[in-house]
């Protein structure tokens, strides 16, 4: 088993945001981010006859993390075996998401309250596979948030030989709040994490919560493993733009030619630049059927705050049904980049 591959920065797995064209499309702004999928739960993909649908990918998107979501141990084994056999660098086990949905399933944030269930959960998985197996939680649910119950926690699965753990610095209410209003409401605590790290510093750690500029990040890797960023990753994609270079040392030049940015030779110039980047990808999925809808809607946010993007994305939302009108949903982003100016 190999935990080595670089953690420093990582997308976090969120529903209808992180799949597969997504991930493509990051990795065109970053060669060095780790890239996790949407969370797919255990039961849906064993019984499931287009396994595809869920394990399908580019080779291109790597690293990339599949997340699971369930609590039995025997299913989450055999889904791990696929996640393997599928090719993704590691598979991730989801006790953070308080929806009431993964709720009805036994598993997500709940299974906080369940450590040792996690901790046969995280062994039958990392006995199924070679690559490694993580563990994503949150630093506490509903009243049981106290130091003591995060740390007997973290402490019952990494006696069962968990090494790896990403924590949402904040805990969740299971009742009473929105997934959304989880994200933000209850309180950050990231001295849970880094206190954490100071008392166990065998522990690969990374933080979530929060965190939107890489200046952030910077601050957070002084003392930890890894950042992992969500909501903003997918909002204003473009502060990504900075982060091989300063996250991971990695200077390359800037180009404007696809060819060299798709290689990794070059980080794109300008936006337009990525966009022209990600057009090549766009047209080979059209051609298999992927809708238009599902390639542009990645990409309502890459012109944040610059003029013009609100016709972009309006653009895109509005007339992506439509695409074949255009001639297709590559067709659609170069019309709706003609809209948008990339001087602030």
């Amino acid at each position: 088993m190999n935990i080595d591959f670089n953690r420093r920065l990582s997308i976090a797995p969120m529903l209808d945001c992180t799949d597969r064209h997504e991930r493509y499309f990051l990795r065109l702004l970053s060669k060095h981010i780790l890239l996790y999928s949407e969370m797919v739960v255990s039961t849906g993909l064993l019984h499931c006859e287009n396994k595809d649908l869920f394990l399908g990918h580019e080779m291109f998107e790597h690293p990339a993390v599949l997340q699971l979501g369930g609590s039995n141990p025997a299913d989450l084994a055999a889904a791990s075996k696929l996640v393997e056999a599928a090719g993704f660098s590691e598979v991730n086990l989801n006790c953070g998401c308080p929806s009431d949905r993964v709720q009805n399933g036994n598993f997500g944030a709940c299974l906080m309250k369940e450590k040792n269930v996690v901790a046969d959960c995280f062994k039958a998985m990392q006995d199924a596979v070679s690559i490694p197996v993580s563990i994503k939680c949150r630093i506490g649910v509903d009243d049981l948030d106290s130091w003591e119950f995060f740390t007997d926690f973290i402490q019952t699965v990494r006696d069962a030989g968990c090494k790896i753990f990403i924590v949402h610095a904040r805990k969740a209410w299971l009742k009473g709040l929105s997934p959304k209003e989880n994200r933000e409401v209850p309180p950050l605590h990231y001295e849970f994490v880094h206190r954490l790290k100071a008392e166990m510093p065998e522990l690969n750690l990374s933080i979530n919560g929060g965190i939107k500029t890489l200046d952030q990040v910077e601050e957070q890797l002084k003392d930890l493993d890894g950042v992992m960023v969500g909501r903003e990753a997918y909002e204003n994609p473009w502060f990504l733009h900075d982060a091989d270079s300063r996250i991971f040392g990695d200077i390359r030049p800037e180009s404007n030619d696809p060819a060299e940015i798709i290689a990794g030779n070059a980080r794109p110039a300008t936006r337009k630049a990525l966009l022209e980047a990600y057009l090549p990808y766009v047209e080979k999925q059209t051609a298999e059927g992927c809708p238009a809808t599902i390639l542009v809607k990645h990409l309502y946010g890459l012109f944040a705050g610059l003029p013009g993007a609100r016709k972009f994305r309006a653009t895109l939302s509005n007339e992506s049904p439509r695409a074949h009108l255009y001639g297709g949903a590559a067709a659609l982003i170069r019309k709706a980049m003609e809209l948008v100016s990339e001087e602030s």
